[in-house]
Parts: C-alpha cells; sequence; structure tokens
C-alpha cells in the first residue's frame, strides 16, 4: 500500500511539473535560456510578496491568456 501511496504521489508531482512547462510555452520562453527563465521567476516570487497590486494585474494578464486560445 505505501509503494501506491509513493507512486500516486510521483504522478501528481509529474502531472504538476508538466502542467507549469506548458505554462512556458504558452507564454512564448519555449526557446529562453533556463537560467533566464529562473531569474525570472524569482524576481516574480520578490515582487508578489511586496505588491499585491501586481500580483493582481498579473492575474489578469494571465487569465485573459488563457481566454485566448487563439495564440
Amino acid at each position: 500500500m505505501a509503494r501506491t501511496m509513493t507512486s500516486d504521489a510521483r504522478k501528481r508531482d509529474t502531472r504538476e511539473k508538466i502542467e507549469l512547462g506548458g505554462l512556458i510555452v504558452k507564454a512564448g520562453l519555449r526557446y529562453e535560456k533556463r537560467a533566464l527563465l529562473l531569474g525570472a521567476l524569482v524576481e516574480l516570487s520578490r515582487r508578489l510578496k511586496s505588491d499585491e497590486g501586481e500580483r493582481a494585474r498579473l492575474t489578469a494578464v494571465g487569465a485573459q491568456a488563457f481566454g485566448d486560445d487563439s495564440e
């Protein structure tokens, strides 16, 4: 039973990572260097901790991008 739980947890983790990678592709950043992507995400994390307005603005941008399936 423990083996099944571990396997299920690994599957969920893998699925989450695949979905997160899909966001990079959807954002048009597939061919950017990994260091740039990580740097951008670290910087974003810092900004979100200190600026709720930025969080709301970027949430709206993301929601619009999800709604636009033509890209």
